[in-house]
This record gives C-alpha cells, sequence and structure tokens, in this order.
C-alpha cells in the first residue's frame, strides 16, 4: 500500500480561508469542494452550503503549525438525520477538506458560551483533537470576543481561555479532562511498535520509559535517545496502522528531551512570545522536548502538532514524577515537516489534568 500524503502537504495546497461545501438532500446535488483554492458550490435546489474555515493552529504563522478545519455551525449536517446519516455527513466534510481534524459544532448555547464540539477525521469520528479545539476557540473568539468556552466533546466537558496576544493571533488555553499514564507492554506493544516504526530498543531513552497516556485519546509515549533518530522517520504504515487500531491509540507520540538528563534546568527563559519556558520554583524547571505524532488511524503520516497528546505527555510527566510544582513545559512539533508548532503545556502535581495552550491563525487563500 502507498501510504497516504502527510498532513503537511494538505496544508501547504492553496486553500481559502473559508469555503462553502454543498451538502445534499433528496433532491439536491453535491457542491464543489474548496479544497483547492476554489471556493466551493453551494450545489442546486435543495443543496445547503456549509462554510468551513481554515486555520492553523500551535503557530502564529499561516504556513506553520497545524491546519483544521472548523465549521461554526453543523446544523445543515445533524439535523433531522439520525446518527449514521449525520456522521456520514461529517466524515465526507472533513475528507473532503483534506486535514487531519474539522471540528463540527452541532449544538449552541450562545448566551453561555457553551457549544457541542465533534471532531472528524477523513477516515472517522475522533473522540478528542486538541489543535482543532484550539483552532475553533480562536475562530469563535475573533467572531464574538475573548472569554471562557466551554465544550461538550466525547470525552468530556472541555474549558478554554481565549484571551488577545498582544498584536499577535489571540491565544487558547485549554484546560483536558483528567489524564491518566500506565507502563506499555513490551511484548503487545512495545516490540511491535519499534518494528513497524524500524527503530530498536536502543533507540529509546531509558530516562523515559514507554507509556500509554491518555487525556481524551490514548497515545503510546516513545522517547527517542537522539534527534538524530526522531528527525529520521520513516516507518511502515499500515504495520503502525495495524497495531494502533488494535491497541486503541490515536497517535503514537514520538519525543526527544532536549532539557538536562536530570530535568534541572536555569533560570526561566522567555522566547520572546511573553511566556517563561519554564518555572524557577522547582527541580523540574525550563522542560523543553521535541515531538512527532505519526497518525496512520486518521488518514494522514504525521500530524504536525498533537494538542491531545501533548496533554497525555504532560499527564505522563506527572505520572514519572517529574513535575515537582508547577511546571511549563514547551514542545516543539513540526519541525522536521517543514510547519514548525509551538505547545505549551502547564502542568501541576496534584492536578491530573494539563492545561495546553497555542496560538492560531487563518489560513489565507494565498497559501
Amino acid at each position: 500500500m502507498t501510504a497516504p500524503t502527510a498532513a503537511t502537504t494538505d496544508a501547504a495546497a492553496t486553500a481559502p480561508t473559508t469555503d462553502t461545501i454543498g451538502t445534499t438532500s433528496t433532491t439536491g446535488t453535491t457542491g464543489t469542494t474548496g479544497t483547492t483554492g476554489t471556493t466551493g458550490t453551494t450545489g442546486t435546489t435543495g443543496t445547503t452550503g456549509i462554510e468551513v474555515l481554515h486555520y492553523s493552529a500551535f503557530t502564529s504563522r499561516p504556513d506553520g503549525g497545524n491546519p483544521a478545519g472548523v465549521v461554526l455551525d453543523a446544523a445543515a449536517l445533524v439535523d433531522g438525520k439520525g446518527t449514521d446519516a449525520a456522521d456520514a455527513a461529517m466524515t465526507a466534510v472533513a475528507a473532503r477538506v483534506g486535514y487531519s481534524e474539522t471540528a463540527f459544532i452541532t449544538e449552541r448555547d450562545e448566551a453561555a458560551r457553551r457549544y457541542r464540539l465533534r471532531y472528524f477525521s477523513p477516515l472517522a469520528e475522533v473522540a478528542f483533537c486538541g489543535h482543532a479545539t484550539i483552532a475553533t476557540a480562536v475562530a469563535l473568539a475573533e467572531r464574538d470576543g475573548p472569554g471562557e468556552l466551554v465544550f461538550d466533546t466525547a470525552s468530556g466537558e472541555i474549558r478554554v481561555e481565549t484571551t488577545a496576544d498582544g498584536d499577535g493571533p489571540p491565544r487558547a488555553t485549554l484546560t483536558s479532562v483528567p489524564t491518566r499514564s500506565r507502563p506499555a507492554d513490551p511484548g503487545t506493544e512495545i516490540e511491535p511498535t519499534l518494528a513497524a516504526l524500524r527503530w530498536s530498543v536502543d533507540d529509546l531513552d531509558p530516562a523515559l520509559p514507554p507509556h500509554v497516556a491518555y487525556a481524551g485519546n490514548d497515545h503510546l509515549v516513545l522517547a527517542a535517545a537522539t534527534r538524530e533518530r526522531l528527525a529520521d522517520l520513516d516507518y511502515d504504515y499500515d504495520a503502525l496502522e495495524a497495531v494502533m487500531r488494535r491497541r486503541g491509540w490515536t497517535t503514537v507520540h514520538l519525543v526527544w528531551r532536549e532539557t538536562p538528563g536530570d530535568y534541572a534546568g536555569g533560570p526561566a527563559k522567555d522566547s520572546g512570545d511573553g511566556l517563561a519556558d519554564g518555572l524557577t520554583n522547582g527541580p523540574a524547571q525550563g522542560f523543553v522536548f521535541h515531538a512527532r505524532d505519526p497518525f496512520p488511524v486518521g488518514g494522514v503520516v504525521e500530524d504536525p502538532a498533537t494538542g491531545a497528546a501533548a496533554a497525555a505527555f504532560g499527564g505522563y510527566l506527572r505520572v514519572l514524577g517529574l513535575v515537582d510544582g508547577p511546571t511549563r513545559v514547551r514542545i516543539h512539533q513540526g519541525e522536521d515537516m517543514g510547519r514548525p508548532s509551538d505547545l505549551l503545556l502547564d502542568v501541576t502535581p496534584g492536578d491530573p489534568r494539563v492545561r495546553v495552550s497555542g496560538q492560531a491563525v487563518p489560513i489565507p487563500s494565498t497559501l
């Protein structure tokens, strides 16, 4: 099997900020897709146009981060339809948009700023998607102003605080569902995954043992011993997809630690975004990691920025006892794909939830 194009290729294609994708009633015809850069039509009689916004999350530049489709009003896709028909309609829209995930608001309470949010990859529904949540929150903030939003997802309630970020794009900070983490099984989980990745046990960092971590979805966490190992990602797409489907994982979260082996950082540093890279009140300070996330179960080779996996990883660090006091963690992702992304985590020892923060920007039609 030839592996699908990586998510970065979808994002690099010419994509307008807003598409209108036709959905069909009994007598209507389907409108054209807008993912090639031409705004889609709404079809003929009996067809309702669905507006799809294009945002890139965890970045301040439209050619970085992880692109997501955002449908702020999916009523035409779900109202009066059975569950299977509604799911099929949203999956079809996500497939036509072509990004790793598209988010759909299916119910709303405008006064309470509370929304039912669902996520679909081009192949199936996803219980939770961090970057599409950030993108949706920023899209709402740009229309209705900053403040707190509440999203009801298949994984539970997700609260998001949106704020103005100086002269840059808005910043959204989501609070995850309670995280959990357990050691991965050597025979059924670690060995087949390493084989699919074409890695060996010697490629792993022994200080960060393999775990299955959860923050709305399950993710296998594997820590590479070197930056070179992380950069050289050439995996068996079919084999990894099969392992992930058997185990119910959304991604495999591959990380490399840039911080020292004992995790004892120096004074907090600022990378120019007004947010310190680490805190100074404990030994676990200044965490910096690089990450890559294969995503074959979603129909793409790799995700450029994965908020759900980042939240799960924050919980993983807490379970390992590496978080002593409130700690800021910075994750660089997407660099090896040409779509640099910046994810900020706040982890507290006594709180199983993790805060994940990032910016998001519209993708203009010139990209």
